[in-house]
Formats: C-alpha cells, sequence, structure tokens
C-alpha cells in the first residue's frame, strides 16, 4: 500500500471534535467517485456515545492551571480551542472569523510499532470568514492525524496546529498569540493581545451537559481579546482590528441522551458586560435541563445562570440551499435578573459551514429589543444539529 492510499484511508473528518466516524467517512473518501461529497454525519451521537472507561471524565470542580490547562488533555477523549471574533478595517468595513482547532483520540495509549505514521490522536481546523458589505461567506476544514508533525498541540510555548493552519504563542505566556490560516480564497493572520480575564463556566470550570455524573465538560472563556492583523478574501486584503473570543473545552463523552442538538451564544456589550448561553436541544424543541450560561460584569465578576433563567425566542429562519436545514435565523435573548432584553440579528443570513459534519456559526449584531437600528454589541451564535445527516445505522456503524 502506497503512503499517499494509506494517508487517504486513514485521514477522517470531524466536527466539533468528534471522530466516531472515522471508519465510515474514510471508508467513503476511499471509494466515492470524484467530485461527489461524502454522507454528512452528526456530531452528537459521539458526544453522546458511552464512555470509553480508558479516558479520564469530568466529574468534579477544577482549579485550572495555567499555562498547562492552555495545552493538550490527553487523558481525555476530545477537546478544543475556538477563536471566533469581529473585526473592521479602517473605514468600518466589519468582518467576522472563525478558526478553532480539535483533537480526538483514538486510543488512550500511544500506538504501537515502528511506524511514523503512526498516531494516537487525530485532529481537525475550521477556517470561515464573514465579509457583511458584500454578504460573503467561505468556509473550509483540514484534517491531518497526529503525526510526522502535520498536527499536534503543545503547552510551552503554547500552540495547535493542523498543517498549514495554526495558533502559536508569541513568547513564554500564552497571550499574545497569532492565528493563521488560509485558503485559495481566503487567508487571516492576526495577533492577539495580552488579556488577564480568563472566565471558567458552571461550577468552578466544571460545565455540566447532563445529569449523570461525567455527562460534563472543563470549560473556560477569554473574552474581548483585543486583535489586530490582516484579512483576505476573494483578492481583496484589508488591514483590521477588533475583538476575539477564545471558548476552550476538554471532556469524554459530554452530552446525555436526549439531547439533539444545542444553540451557543457569545455576546459582548459595548458598556463592557458579556454574556455566554447554551441551550441543548431535545427532539421536541424544548431546552434539556442542563442548559445554561455565564453572565460577566465589567469587572470580570460573573454570575451563573440556569435553564430557568434566560429565555430564548426564535424571531425568524433562514432554509440553508446547501443542506435543506431551517435554522433559527434572529433572536430575542432575556435574562430577567440582569435587565437584558436584547434582539440578535446575523450579519448574513448564509453563515452555514456545510462541510463533513454542517452547522451554521456566523457574525451576529446585538440590539435593543424592538429596535431595527442603534448595535448594542456584537455576538457570535453556533447552531448545531439542524442539518440532515446519515442515517443511524450509518451513525452505529461508524462507533
Amino acid at each position: 500500500m502506497t503512503p499517499l492510499r494509506l494517508r487517504l484511508l486513514l485521514r477522517a473528518p470531524l466536527v466539533l471534535a468528534l471522530l466516531f466516524f472515522v471508519a465510515v467517512f474514510a471508508w467513503q473518501l476511499a471509494r466515492r467517485p470524484t467530485g461527489e461529497r461524502p454522507a454528512r454525519l452528526s456530531p452528537i451521537a459521539a458526544l453522546g456515545a458511552e464512555a470509553d472507561p480508558a479516558f479520564e471524565r469530568a466529574l468534579a470542580p477544577r482549579d485550572f492551571e495555567f499555562p498547562r490547562d492552555h495545552g493538550p488533555h490527553p487523558t481525555f477523549q476530545t477537546e478544543w480551542w475556538y477563536f471566533t471574533g469581529h473585526l473592521a478595517n479602517d473605514v468600518g468595513r466589519r468582518f467576522g472569523f472563525e478558526l478553532t482547532f480539535f483533537r480526538r483520540a483514538l486510543a488512550h495509549d500511544a500506538p504501537g510499532g515502528k511506524s511514523a505514521w503512526a498516531a494516537r490522536d487525530v485532529y481537525m481546523a475550521h477556517f470561515a470568514l464573514t465579509d457583511e458589505a458584500r454578504g460573503r461567506f467561505v468556509a473550509a476544514e483540514r484534517f491531518e492525524r497526529g503525526a510526522l508533525d502535520l498536527a499536534d498541540s503543545r503547552a510551552e510555548p503554547w500552540s495547535v496546529w493542523v498543517g498549514p493552519w495554526s495558533a502559536e504563542s508569541r513568547g513564554a505566556a500564552f497571550l499574545p498569540l497569532v492565528l493563521r490560516a488560509a485558503t485559495e480564497r481566503a487567508g487571516l493572520e492576526l495577533e492577539l493581545a495580552p488579556s488577564e480575564r480568563i472566565v471558567p463556566h458552571g461550577d468552578r470550570g466544571l460545565s455540566r451537559k447532563g445529569s449523570e455524573a461525567g455527562n460534563a465538560s472543563y470549560y473556560y472563556s477569554v473574552p474581548r481579546i483585543a486583535a489586530r492583523g490582516t484579512f483576505a478574501l476573494d483578492g481583496e486584503t484589508h488591514a483590521v482590528r477588533g475583538e476575539a473570543w477564545l471558548d476552550r473545552e476538554w471532556s469524554t463523552s459530554a452530552l446525555e441522551p436526549g439531547v439533539v442538538g444545542w444553540d451557543w451564544f457569545a455576546l459582548t456589550l459595548d458598556d463592557g458586560r458579556a454574556l455566554m448561553l447554551y441551550r441543548l436541544r431535545r427532539a421536541d424543541g424544548s431546552g434539556a435541563p442542563a442548559s445554561a450560561g455565564t453572565w460577566i460584569e465589567r469587572d470580570g465578576t460573573r454570575r451563573e445562570l440556569a435553564l430557568a433563567d434566560f429565555e430564548l425566542e426564535t424571531l425568524a429562519t433562514w432554509r440553508s440551499p446547501h443542506t435543506g436545514a431551517e435554522y433559527p435565523s434572529r433572536w430575542r435573548v432575556r435574562v430577567p435578573s440582569t435587565g437584558v432584553d436584547l434582539e440578535l440579528a446575523p450579519w448574513v443570513a448564509d453563515q452555514e459551514l456545510a462541510l463533513a459534519f454542517p452547522y451554521w456559526e456566523g457574525a451576529c449584531d446585538v440590539l435593543a429589543s424592538g429596535e431595527r437600528v442603534g448595535r448594542v454589541g456584537r455576538a457570535y451564535v453556533e447552531l448545531v444539529g439542524y442539518a440532515p445527516v446519515a442515517s443511524d445505522s450509518a451513525s452505529r456503524a461508524a462507533r
């Protein structure tokens, strides 16, 4: 077997760090006709699958230790580094970006044998850019094994990379760091400035995703990171400045049965406050009890929010021409205890990453509820579990 053939067979996609579908997708890649996309698969089954007992689970609150916890956690099966943000050029033209890196362990132990191709982990990265003025959105993905320096992650000095796409600290500290990614159509190089505001979510970083022990992740964010650099799309290059948001999470089999998707919101308000919410959706559209959020005051103090503490109302929908999925496309967000009553409006309706595992994630404006003008902040929103995917039998075969 040639190295190229071997690489095609072993390279498998994952979305949101989920690789239970490696075997099925690799089989499709090796056998599909040229130009034909493989069947899209669901990430939900993987996060809710029975935990591999060889891996550690998120069971108790954690005192984060940095820089160690910025780096990889090989005793857990899944983790990600999730960068999103809002940028503008010198005349106020606005752009959004997403650059995310995912690690999924295929086995608890290092691979045996002497082959340099052998890998314990598989990595995926997603890269997406939004151009509000021209209504454009582009997205791409990369997959590599954690071998031959094709992809990896390190704590000191901190870095993560998947092929030529990377995030890398400038020095011994985590921040400042540099993000780099490029495709034939698009490119991004950003420097993120130092920030001391690290926000743990849940109970000292233990973010519950279900009622059973282990249905949880370790989760923190770094909101409002000043960013500057270059943004390129379709032959145009812009010097840009703005803000980024980092979400950092690791777990082993986090979701409980009955969850079919989630809606995630990260809001930064112009008055200095911020809000993170996630609603775990059941099949009937209701929120699962573990849905939660964090309210962040100007001074960085936080308040944890339970499902009963916030309200999410869908005000409009959009149907994807790529997958046929119908997504919420405008929202009203209420947090009565904080006085928050806001609306979120996407910059561009079509910000769907129609990739191996499709989902919608995009830049939005935050408006005072009921107003059509007068932005009071910015947001990124992620919607997972709306697009049609492969059959249940295919999902089971991939486990």
